[in-house]
């Protein structure tokens, strides 16, 4: 049984900060239209992962984007403003989705 709950609190210290994120990222209404590996209304989050690699100001760009929303970037489909979201939790989930692989 110990070894059971060993088991257990290690995978959830190792997988809780990436499943925190898309919990946030559900609850905020973002998984509404995206999804981490497929395009849905808008990109895979790894594709936003992969396309902004190495941008020193990724998170600030896509934090205010996530906020005030924007569109020409991945296609015609206008991204809408997110109002629920503040720049701590976008901040948030911007560098959570620049982290994916």
């Amino acid at each position: 049984m110990k070894r059971i709950l060993l088991t257990l609190a290690t995978a959830l210290t190792v997988a809780g900060p990436a499943l925190a994120d898309q919990a946030l990222a559900t609850a905020k209404n973002c998984m509404a239209c995206h999804a981490i590996d497929k395009k849905l209304v808008g990109p895979a989050y790894k594709d936003v992962a992969a396309k902004y690699q190495g941008d020193a100001s990724a998170v600030d760009k896509l934090s205010a984007k996530v906020i005030k929303g924007g569109s020409g970037v991945w296609g015609p489909i206008p991204m809408p403003a997110n109002p629920q979201v503040n720049e701590a939790d976008a901040k948030k989930l911007v560098t959570w989705i620049l982290g994916l692989k």
